[in-house]
């Protein structure tokens, strides 16, 4: 299988397209609601792929490997607090009908 990379041309982050490649992913969101056993199930796919790979990594990559995890962690938290705090000042700015 070949290597998809992580960056798009312009070293812009292309995550959104990975993540639109997990049928279960696609599969929760279908409805807009994240139910307490999607969440669970979800949950449980990140253990699982976390323990596929770590004992697989020497010190150094495991190191690596850990601040990606943080940083996308980190990513992910921040674009959808700001996407709610744009959708909210969206809201206050709409003409009331």
């Amino acid at each position: 299988m070949a290597r998809i990379s992580w960056l798009n041309d312009d070293s812009t982050t292309d995550l959104d397209a990975m993540v639109e490649k997990l049928d279960h992913f696609m599969q929760s969101i279908a409805d807009n609601v994240i139910d307490a056993h999607e969440l669970e199930t979800q949950e449980t796919n990140l253990a699982d792929a976390m323990k596929a790979v770590e004992g697989s990594l020497s010190d150094e990559q495991h190191a690596k490997v850990t601040r990606l995890i943080a940083e996308v962690t980190a990513y992910s938290v921040m674009k959808t607090l700001h996407e709610l705090t744009q959708a909210r000042v969206s809201q206050a700015v709409a003409p009331k009908s």
